[in-house]
């Protein structure tokens, strides 16, 4: 059955319509698949000699976060070198990308008819189209006229989309877009979809091209280095150097050194001359990492610095003019520091003239399955295997799981469960389930019951000269019940002694009170 014209302008009128991008794009995969009778479809975009995937249909909903790059994948090179539609024989020994990853054929799959449209705007490659189908014969009923109809329709589609992309970005960025150095944005890409993430990108965009000094605030694990990279590689400084410390590593006898530099013989062991952070970050970005433990008599050296900027290097009674961008970052609560008397007031201030929060992955809805196929895709080619896909028991744990540990831990948790799966693979494709992970099922269970069960043991808690005792915890539970069991009823404990005040609470146990309530929100608390 060939493409009639009714088909065609019915997909142009889907992808012109007054949608988003991503809705406009799910749509015109849902047409084609509609018209073409295929089995999977995929919108690709072309950039930085990968692919990456705008709207899938017909695919694990983990191929959307995965990444293509030519070199790995040798039916999608094809595509990009061809210029024109691509035939793939059925017999054809080039492995498909998709092999895998379409949901119910994990293990006998085998996509006999597969066509690529490359799509080209002003000359250029933006993206592709791929259409598979498990039929050889699939596809012999359309022409490779109509096909190219159907390619030219889609390259004007995203060619528009990324057209009305790069104008938002230059209308919130800088007035002096020349200036910006865009050739490093494909080495920085913060992947996700979430409502949450889509806010925080658009504070990012608002912000990068300002001079303005950045706070980014959010639990461990959760990007803040990847943030502040994107901040400095979108702004006006992209072409200087960013510059990295991490102020928990700095012992307080060469912190002074290692921000300010030291002249020779400013101290015993300074045998010749030191720039210090400040000065190799002159004109360019000063990430300062983990900067609530930054010791308060470095915080008023600071401090200066971000005054007047000058600054004095160990030993010298010279200032030196720099000019400097600071990205902050912590997974402290700075108010309370600072109520604490642990960090200056004025400094936080100076610090967090546009602060930005980083979402926890579990408030990130979607976000999860987007980041376990990005970090699949990087472990399938770092251990050189053809496939390395999920189970649907596997996509349905990750999605489940409270991941107090953010991106970090799902990035650690998925690289040891591909090193598994590749060792109990009998070829070079391998799948990962859920007993590749390092937590069992019943961790995604709802922790309330867990609770519930062992409520008993509160009624051994005692309070002596206004300490209160540790809770006993019942025998018979693995390490993390025993640990989640004494957290549930150590916090409840604490919430009583202070009036059922969060707040207080958060203060008595030395913890972020943001961290508190996530917290209490895993263990089934809240």
């Amino acid at each position: 059955m060939a493409l009639s014209q009714n088909d065609l302008t019915r997909i142009a009128l889907d992808i012109t319509s007054g949608l988003s991008d991503h809705d406009r794009f799910s749509r015109l995969l849902d047409t084609v698949r509609q018209t073409l009778h295929c089995d999977a479809a995929a919108l690709l975009q072309f950039s930085g000699k990968q692919f990456t995937p705008l709207a899938i249909d017909g695919l694990s909903p983990d191929v959307l976060g995965r990444r293509f790059i030519l070199s790995e994948h040798p039916r999608l090179e094809a595509i990009a070198r061809a210029g024109d539609v691509v035939r793939f024989p059925a017999d054809s020994e080039l492995p498909d990308p998709y092999d895998g990853l379409i949901p119910h054929q994990e293990d006998h799959l085998m996509v006999h008819a597969c066509i690529g449209l490359p799509l080209v705007a002003n000359g250029a490659l933006i993206g592709a189209v791929t259409i598979d189908g498990f039929d050889p014969k699939q596809f012999n009923s359309f022409s490779d006229k109509e096909l190219r109809t159907l390619s030219a329709i889609a390259s004007a589609s995203l060619s528009n989309a990324l057209l009305i992309e790069k104008l938002e970005k230059q209308a919130v960025q800088s007035q002096e877009p020349s200036a910006f150095n865009h050739s490093s944005d494909s080495e920085v890409e913060i992947i996700g979809q979430s409502p949450a993430m889509q806010a925080m990108q658009n504070e990012l965009s608002v912000v990068a091209s300002t001079d303005l000094n950045v706070l980014i605030l959010g639990d461990t694990g959760t990007g803040k280095e990847l943030v502040a990279k994107s901040i400095h590689l979108h702004s006006l400084r992209a072409n200087k150097p960013l510059v990295y410390l991490n102020c928990a590593a700095l012992p307080e006898s060469v912190a002074e050194s290692e921000l300010f530099g030291h002249v020779k013989g400013a101290f015993t062991g300074a045998i010749s001359h030191r720039s210090g952070k400040f000065e190799i970050a002159d004109k360019g970005t000063l990430f300062l990492d983990e900067i609530g433990e930054l010791p308060l008599p470095l915080q008023s050296k600071l401090l200066r610095v971000l005054q007047y900027g000058d600054l004095q290097k160990v030993g010298s009674d010279k200032s030196l003019k720099v000019d400097v961008r600071i990205i902050a970052a912590t997974n402290k609560d700075l108010k309370q520091e600072v109520l604490a008397g642990r960090f200056r007031a004025d400094l936080y201030h100076r610090l967090s003239v546009f602060p930005i929060v980083v979402p926890p992955l579990n408030e990130r809805e979607g976000d999860v399955i987007l980041l376990s196929g990005f970090f699949v895709e990087r472990s399938r080619e770092k251990l050189g295997l053809k496939s390395l896909s999920m189970s649907p028991d596997s996509i349905s744990l990750l999605n489940n799981y409270d991941w107090p540990g953010n991106v970090r831990e799902l990035e650690h948790v998925l690289r040891r469960a591909a090193v598994l799966a590749r060792a109990q693979a009998q070829s070079d494709t391998a799948m990962i389930t859920p007993q590749h992970f390092d937590f069992q099922g019943k961790d995604f269970h709802d922790q309330a019951s867990q609770d519930k069960r062992f409520a008993h043991v509160s009624h051994g808690l005692r309070t002596t000269t206004g300490k209160t005792s540790p809770p006993p915890v019942a025998l018979g539970q693995n390490l993390k019940q025993a640990t989640e069991s004494f957290q549930a009823q150590y916090i409840r404990q604490a919430l009583a002694a202070n009036g059922n005040n969060w707040a207080a609470t958060a203060r008595a146990l030395d913890l972020d009170s943001g961290n508190l309530h996530r917290l209490a929100k895993r263990i089934g608390l809240k």
